[in-house]
Order: structure tokens, then sequence, then C-alpha cells
């Protein structure tokens, strides 16, 4: 019996061990999509606890917890930390096969030097030797940034913020690690939800523009992101449950906005009509300030209406969609290509289904002016498992190019999440070593290197222009 979770965790050949540990394990990180708060970053607070840490936001924990039954009160309400923390702990010994448990041990192995797993038995014990870790030690989000080795962080980042703190950091000495806004419009793009002619009334008195039509909210985003563009954004992203692309004439777009203003429900086919509009101009302005646009698609949110209108958003409550993806996001990447307006773009999908459709839509659309301009994105959220990992690397393998990958991110608030980027590691060296130990891909230990090193960090730098 292997020892759990010891030097060579998911390493199970010669070949494996050696890209890990000579290639993967201490290269930099850059996580070019997370949901860290940079004015935590900048204010660079310690934690009170190991439960403010781990278990303040993080609805992974709080849906696991949930499945054992813990009540409400341990994972969102005001129990104390210690019971929490006893709760969580509970739960996670039942756990088995989720990477939630790996993700957890790997963490207290690397901050907070515990080997010994966390269970019911052990969580008094492991919240005490935790504390004190804190209490001695530096666990300021900072400190933990440069600590994890990360040289880039973006943040997920509204049209309409200030970016405040993305420019108090940089002023910032002795941290070696540039945190950098990501343009997340969302909010204007969602005529169809409650609030938007408050959020776009806040948007024209951000941009200086007095919104009337639709057009103005494509200008007014147009200058945010040129904002964004001068605090050294490389960034986009948006969240679709499917791209839409439902192209209308300017009289029909106008008319939808109008009623969204108003605060008259409009359909899920209008609000298409209009985010088609919005979003093109958008793809043409990414493109010519030479960003990234990430594009995640897939998700079902805010499921349960009694825990949405008792906790909001972001809670726990969301799951996979199941929509058809392929032939809107073809219609909507050809649109701009024909323009030749079509940004570097990073497709995620949630769903699993649909992994060989992006992995075979990615080489409709490359081009020379950047290696593998339209990347697959890594697995994600209910995908970031070792099972959903290893099949989006195969399917990029079978289909892209997998050497020209741009690797993993956080997707995480956790200041300590950055162990998954080492279990990721470990799942990319097991796979690609796997498959030189078995001789199906030769053993040159400088191409290996170069696509070790490639997917972990390298390509990602040079992707994004970092």
């Amino acid at each position: 019996m292997k020892s759990f979770l010891d030097r060579d965790f998911l390493l199970d050949t010669e070949a494996a061990k050696k890209l890990f540990h000579e290639y993967a394990e201490n290269m930099p990180i850059c996580d070019y999509h997370c949901h860290l708060s940079p004015k935590e970053i900048y204010e660079n607070k310690p934690p009170k606890s190991i439960t403010e840490l781990w278990l303040s936001g993080d609805h992974y924990k709080w849906r696991a917890m949930r499945s054992c039954g813990v009540d409400e009160e341990f994972c969102t309400g005001t129990a104390t930390d210690r019971e929490k923390f006893q709760k969580f702990a509970y739960a996670l010994q039942y756990c088995i096969g989720n990477p939630l448990y790996h993700w957890a041990h790997i963490e207290l192995q690397r901050y907070f030097k515990i080997d010994t797993p966390l269970n019911a038995k052990t969580a008094d014990e492991i919240f005490d030797r935790a504390n004190e870790e804190i209490a001695k030690g530096d666990f300021r989000p900072q400190s933990l940034i440069a600590g994890s080795n990360v040289k880039v962080v973006c943040t997920t980042d509204d049209p309409i913020d200030s970016l405040e703190y993305h420019k108090l950091i940089k002023g910032v000495k002795d941290f070696d690690c540039r945190v950098l806004p990501s343009f997340r419009p969302d909010r204007a793009l969602n005529a169809n939800l409650d609030g938007f002619a408050d959020y776009i009334a806040e948007l024209g008195k951000v941009a200086d523009i007095e919104i009337k039509g639709y057009k103005d909210v494509i200008e007014a985003l147009l200058k945010r992101a040129d904002y964004f563009n001068s605090v050294g954004c490389r960034v986009s992203d948006q969240a679709f449950d499917y791209v839409p692309f439902a192209p209308a004439a300017d009289d029909e777009i106008e008319a939808i906005f109008e009623r969204a203003m108003g605060g008259e429900k409009i359909t899920a086919e209008e609000c298409d009509k209009y985010r088609t509009a919005v979003m093109l101009a958008l793809g043409e302005k990414y493109s010519e300030l030479g960003w990234a646009m990430e594009i995640h698609i897939g998700a079902m949110r805010n499921n349960n209406t009694l825990m949405f209108n008792r906790l909001g958003a972001d809670t726990g409550f969301d799951s996979v969609g199941d929509c058809e993806i392929a032939r809107p996001l073809s219609r909507f990447l050809d649109e701009l290509n024909k323009k030749e307006k079509l940004p570097k773009t990073i497709l995620f999908n949630l769903n699993d289904k649909d992994n060989v459709v992006l992995g075979t839509m990615l080489g409709n659309f490359q081009s020379a002016e950047t290696q593998s301009k339209i990347q697959f994105g890594p697995a994600w959220w209910f995908l970031d498992t070792m099972d959903g990992m290893t099949n989006q690397l195969k399917t990029l393998g079978n289909l892209g190019v997998l050497g020209k990958f741009v690797g993993m991110e956080t997707d995480s608030r956790s200041f300590t999440s950055y162990g998954r980027h080492e279990y990721f590691r470990r799942i990319l060296c097991a796979l690609i070593g796997g498959w030189v130990e078995n001789g199906m891909y030769a053993y040159d230990e400088e191409i290996l290197k170069e696509i070790i090193q490639g997917i972990c960090y390298n390509n990602a730098i040079n992707y994004f222009g970092f």
C-alpha cells in the first residue's frame, strides 16, 4: 500500500516522476483567472484562523458539508470558527474521490506543515496546530502569493470598478507579483436580470456618457476597456449558459433595450439579440487591444430559489447546464473572424459532453499571428477533478496541440488554493509520463522539458503578453 499523498503522489511511472520533479514542480505560477480580492491583497491582513482562510466564501466546501447533513449555521452562519472547522473535517472524511479531499491535504502539507489526515477525530488537533502556524508564521495574502511562487494574478473585475487597489498594489515594495485586472462585462450583458437598468445608469456615470440606447452602452464599455487597458489588463472574461448569437436590426435591438431599461421582462431570445450586438463590438475591441477573450460556457446558476433569496449568488447552489453550444459559438467566432477582428480566445466548458465540440472548434480559427490563438481552457469548477482534468488534456491532445496549451488557473477566492496547480501538474506529468513510458511519445528530454514547462507557465506568459 502506498503512503497517502507522498512525494510521488499520482506519479505512477519513472517518466512521470522525472517530468514532475525535474521540470514541473518548481515552475512559477501564472494565475490568469481567479476571484481573489485586490483589496485584500493590498491590505494584506493575516487571517484570524484557518476557518477564515479556508471556509469563508468557499462554496466547494459548503456543498460538501451540506451533503453530509451539516446545518447552514456551520457553513454560512454564526457558529464559531472551531465549530465550523469541526463540521468541515467531519464532512471531508466522507469525500473519497472528491478533489476537495486532495486539495485540503495538499494545503495542509504545503502551508501548515501538517501531514496528519483531517477527519472528525483529528479536527481539534489540526485546528489548533494550523492556528499556531498562522500565529507564528506569515499568512498574509502577499506572503502566501509570493511563497507560492506566483508571478501573475488576474482578478475578475466589473467594468465600473475603479481599479484603485490594482494601482496601489503596483506601489508595494518587495512584492514580486503582478496583480492585473480582468474585464468582466456580464452585468452589462444580462438585460433580462433584475437590476439591469440601475447597473446601466451606474455604467454611464463611471464612463461619463449619457446612456439613451444600446449603442451608448457599447460606447461606455469600450471606454472602460481602454481604462482597464491603461491599468495593465490583458484579459476579458464572459460567462454564458451558451454563447449568444442572434443578429438583429438596430431598431429591434433599441426597442428591446428600451423595454429592459423600463423594467419590462424581456425573453431569452430578445436578450440574445442585445447580447450579440454588444459582444461583437467587445470582441472587436479586445482584438484591437491585443487582449485574450475568455468565454466560460455552461453554468446553470442559482438553482435553489429559497437559498438564493436567503444567501444570494455564489453560495453553492449552481450546477452544470446542458445547452447546445456548437452552432452559436461557431457563428459568433466566425462573425468576428470575417472582419479579421477575432481576438485570442480561450473557450471553457463546464459540461464534459462539450469537450469534443471545443476540441474541434479550435482548429477552425487558428492563425499564424499567435500560436494556438484559440485555446481549449482548462477543466474548471465541476470539472476541476482528476478525471475532468485528465479528460480535458486527453481531448486537447487528441484533437489539438497539447504542447501549446496555456495550462491551469485557480478560478478561486482562496489564497492557499495554489495547491491546485500542483495537483494539475501531477496529473499532467502522470498522463504524459505514461505516454512516454508506454512508447507512445518519443523520449526526448529537451522537447519534453519545453512542453511541460510551457504548459505549467511559459505558454501562458507568452500567450497573454505578460
